[in-house]
């Protein structure tokens, strides 16, 4: 996603964001905006849990040795 953003200027960013205004309206984009966060924030926390073992999985692992 970075490479996608490298790519946009300054120009495209306030085009895009005046296409949500006109499309959204003023007082229901700050609401979208806000979900739009917890959904990357909830993704990146599911992410996180499954790249990292559990404390469970780990006491797992040292009794077995």
């Amino acid at each position: 996603m970075t490479n996608i953003l490298l790519f946009i200027g300054t120009t495209e960013l306030i085009l895009i964001a005046l296409i949500a205004l006109l499309l959204f309206g003023g007082k229901k984009l700050p609401e979208l905006m806000k979900g739009l966060g917890q959904g990357i924030k909830g993704f990146k926390d599911g992410m996180k849990d499954v790249s990292e073992p559990s404390k469970e999985e780990k006491k797992d692992e040292q009794k077995t040795e």
